[in-house]
């Protein structure tokens, strides 16, 4: 899916979360990465092969959208 230069870090990679965004809708709360990966506002993740992440909260911080 990552067509640019450099590219994007594979959904396998520990820093996959840092690939470019290619579409948002921040008013639905969550954004497609470069990498297939679907990440919502709550910090939650749904990767290219249907393997969910949960969110990562800290108790007591609010989510910061990507």
């Amino acid at each position: 899916m990552c067509i640019h230069q450099p590219p994007c870090p594979t959904v396998d990679s520990p820093e996959h979360h840092t690939a470019v965004i290619v579409s948002a809708h921040p008013e639905q709360g969550w954004s497609l990465l470069c990498d297939g990966t679907i990440v919502f506002d709550d910090t939650g993740e749904l990767l290219p092969d249907g393997r969910v992440v949960g969110p990562r909260r800290t108790p007591g911080v609010p989510a910061v959208a990507a």
